[in-house]
């Protein structure tokens, strides 16, 4: 009954409100992660010092964004792929794709721990690390590296069930395992003062209960995408499909950090004061980005599905329904930061100067967030229907090489703040006209008049 409720909602259900409801958990899931890589940075800098700051909230957690990250953007081709069966109601294609998933996520966390423990180090001294943070750093990561198994697990596993309709109990143990690592940062870091140490630890032990948690709901549903450890092991053709999806994604979050360290480098040319207010101002945009990032993984599930369902006008609608949300909600955002930018401002920095031009940013670049939307729901669409290769294509020269570019060669002329960030908006704008012009004249979506399947055949 509880599947069969959850596919009426996807697959039959009214869009709007079905897109609402499932958007919603995902939403506050994406701020309790936020708060959750926080806590450690903010704990180790209150009790420990500047320096384990800075190890833990700066250099460390660029390594570590950039392989999770990769990993994520990897999981996102078992949750289209889990979605589009789960609609179609292919029970043995969901099973193989769930313990194939979860094969690959605990294989991809004995490689990335291992490459972290062995490499880290290196990594650190390459992004010149100064010499009074790198011991912090070295501690934290290579400690942080040693749950990389339940980490994976818990992403997977989460990715999982909201290929199936649950954004729910991802949220619910995501907030369970974040309080448990706020509460043990606390004891560890500035009860028993065990350092960056303590903050690792902490880290690990929340991670391994989420991953508990997921793992326990799968082992115990009666749906099709009951986990069963016997049955764990790779199925070579279900995982050609999963990795063809994901592989692009995960390599176009990769490349949205490395043009981000790039634009970053160019800004720390401006002087102190200009870094400063790029940091608030990144604090302060995190509020949109959670909000659009929560949708773009909604629209994604919900193509999937209906997708797989064969109800290729619920994906169409979908898709509409989806960029109408974006476009109000983005609205709504960018007025409310653009008249009330400065208490948020004023939360991280007292400095007169650093908060000016954070303003400065947020009049410019908030009103241009508009042209961000039909990025993301295009994009999370596409990948709905395992056309992943072209968001990537698109999004890589669009987005990162522009940027690139426009930091490599624009900035030198134009050397302010406004100079750096105006790359921001360009990109958006140029990516969005290639998004449209392919959504709407090449893409699979647009092309497809019936469900396409093609069936594996008996199993070897």
């Amino acid at each position: 009954m509880e599947a069969q409720a959850r596919k009426n909602g996807i697959t039959e259900g009214n869009i709007f409100g079905q897109l609402l409801l499932f958007f919603f958990p995902i939403l506050f899931g994406t701020f309790f992660q936020q708060l959750y890589n926080t806590a450690d940075a903010m704990v180790v800098g209150r009790f420990v010092g500047k320096q384990a700051l800075a190890a833990v909230g700066g250099t460390t957690s660029t390594l570590i964004n950039l392989l999770v990250g990769f990993f994520v953007g990897l999981s996102s081709g078992a949750t289209v792929v889990i979605s589009q069966y789960y609609g179609a109601r292919k029970a043995d294609r969901v099973h193989w794709a769930v313990h194939t998933s979860v094969t690959f996520s605990i294989m991809g966390g004995v490689i990335f721990m291992v490459i972290g423990l062995l490499f880290s180090g290196v990594a650190l001294r390459l992004m010149h690390t100064p010499e009074d943070v790198i011991g912090h750093a070295l501690v934290y990561i290579r400690i942080y590296f040693l749950g990389m198994i339940p980490n994976l697990i818990y992403n997977m596993g989460a990715g999982i069930l909201r290929a199936v309709g649950d954004s729910k109990r991802p949220l619910y143990f995501l907030i369970t395992s974040c309080f448990i690592n706020i509460v043990l940062d606390l004891f560890l870091v500035a009860v028993v003062k065990m350092g960056v140490a303590g903050a690792a630890i902490a880290t690990i032990i929340s991670q391994f209960v989420s991953a508990i948690l997921v793992v326990w709901a799968m082992l115990k549903t009666d749906d099709m995408y009951k986990l069963e450890p016997k049955e764990l092991k790779i199925d070579r053709r279900m995982l050609r499909r999963i990795v063809r999806i994901g592989v692009p994604a995960g390599m176009q979050s990769v490349m949205y950090n490395i043009s981000n360290i790039i634009v970053q480098a160019g800004v720390n040319t401006l002087g102190t004061d200009n870094v400063t207010a790029w940091a608030t101002y990144g604090k302060v945009d995190g509020l949109y980005w959670m909000i659009i990032n929560a949708l773009g993984i909604s629209v994604t599930t919900f193509v999937g599905q209906n997708y797989g369902a064969g109800r290729i006008d619920r994906v169409r609608k979908g898709t509409g329904a989806c960029m109408a949300i974006g476009v109000v909600l983005t609205g709504a955002i960018s007025l409310a930061m653009y008249q009330w930018g400065m208490i948020l401002v004023e939360l991280f920095t007292t400095d007169a100067q650093v908060q000016e031009i954070s303003m400065q940013l947020i009049h410019f670049v908030v009103p241009t967030f508009i042209t961000y939307v039909t990025i993301e729901i295009l994009s999370g669409s596409l990948r709905g229907v395992g056309d992943a290769w072209m968001p990537l294509i698109i999004t890589g020269v669009g987005v990162c090489t522009v940027r690139v570019l426009w930091i490599l060669f624009a900035l030198p002329h134009f050397h302010t703040m406004l100079g750096a960030a105006f790359c921001y908006p360009l990109t958006w704008t140029l990516t969005t006209v290639a998004f449209i012009i392919y959504y709407y004249f090449f893409s699979t979506l647009r092309r497809v008049k019936v469900k396409v399947w093609k069936p594996f055949g008996r199993r070897r």
